[in-house]
């Protein structure tokens, strides 16, 4: 008689994967502090909301001011002039040729829906001025129409 042959010999099943309890422990951890972050994260978001908040009071005031109305020069629009005040040229030389500041000054008068806007960065804010249309002209009369010029514009 001889040798078993491995063919005919039956096939045993192999191992069922052992659950290994350090593993499932582990896993069990990892999930118990996720949701302990998230719970952490809830109370957190929950705290903040009920404290009162300095700074809403800030952007709500800063958004007030945002929204504040328009210069009244700049209601006024597009405003052709045909007649015009002289400009105010003093003794010294201006520091554009005098074309360049008629021009400025000609622009000033006609459209101060745009230089009501534009910042002034020479200093002169301290002077009064509230924009760039400030440092040309001085008066314009109930039609918009320009009386007086500002000499600041010149330099």
């Amino acid at each position: 008689m001889g040798r078993k042959s491995s063919a005919k010999s039956p096939r045993t099943p192999p191992p069922p994967p052992s659950t290994d309890s350090a593993s499932s422990s582990s896993r069990s951890l990892v999930i118990v502090g996720l949701l302990a972050l998230v719970a952490l994260a809830g109370g957190f978001t929950y705290w903040r909301s009920s404290q009162p908040q300095p700074e809403t009071a800030a952007a709500s005031q800063s958004a007030a001011q945002a929204v504040a109305p328009p210069p009244a020069a700049a209601l006024l629009g597009p405003h052709p002039q045909p007649n015009l005040p002289p400009i105010p040229f003093n003794s010294e030389p201006p520091a554009r040729s005098p074309e360049v500041v008629r021009a400025a000054y000609r622009f000033a008068a006609e459209h101060p829906e745009v230089l009501s806007y534009v910042p002034c960065y020479c200093g002169c804010e301290h002077s009064g001025h509230r924009g760039n249309e400030d440092c040309f002209v001085t008066a314009r009369d109930d039609k918009g129409d320009v009386t007086e010029w500002e000499p600041h514009g010149v330099t």
